[in-house]
């Protein structure tokens, strides 16, 4: 794995390489190599509605980079002790979510797609879904 990469936190953004090109740019991601994780699944959210938000929820085991692939949408993430609302409007970075982290996304703009490259398959086991609940979770394991 990339050095850099094992002392990332949460919230902190990845810049993935670009290619630039008169006819359009490219960016690629490779797991392990662009981000700190294997790359088991990826998902995507599009046609998000005026003032609809998403996420809710925390992992327990689960990382997460997220994109903004069109549009911007505001990402906020919450450890349990520090809060942080970060705005993304660019397809050539990510921001990195640690496991145990609540996150939830509004502020999409008209033809937003979020795109989620995760370090696991789904799991229903794997979500905490009660805001209360996951601080419960979060003390347990500071």
């Amino acid at each position: 794995m990339n050095k850099k990469l094992q002392h990332l936190e949460s919230g902190d953004r990845i810049e993935f390489p670009v290619i630039h090109d008169q006819r359009g740019n490219l960016s690629f991601v490779e797991g392990g190599e662009h981000i700190p994780f294997d790359i088991k699944r990826a998902y995507y959210l599009y046609d998000v509605p005026g003032g609809a938000e998403r996420g809710g929820h925390a992992h327990y085991e689960l990382e997460q980079v997220v994109i903004a692939m069109s549009g911007s949408f505001d990402l906020i993430i919450d450890d349990g002790h520090d809060k942080k609302r970060i705005h993304l409007n660019r397809s050539n970075y990510g921001i990195y979510i640690k496991d145990m982290v609540w996150r939830e996304m509004d502020n999409f703009s008209s033809g937003s797609v979020c795109m989620v490259l995760a370090s696991n398959k789904y799991s229903a086991k794997d979500y905490i879904r009660d805001y209360e609940q996951f601080l419960l979770e979060a003390k347990k394991r500071v």
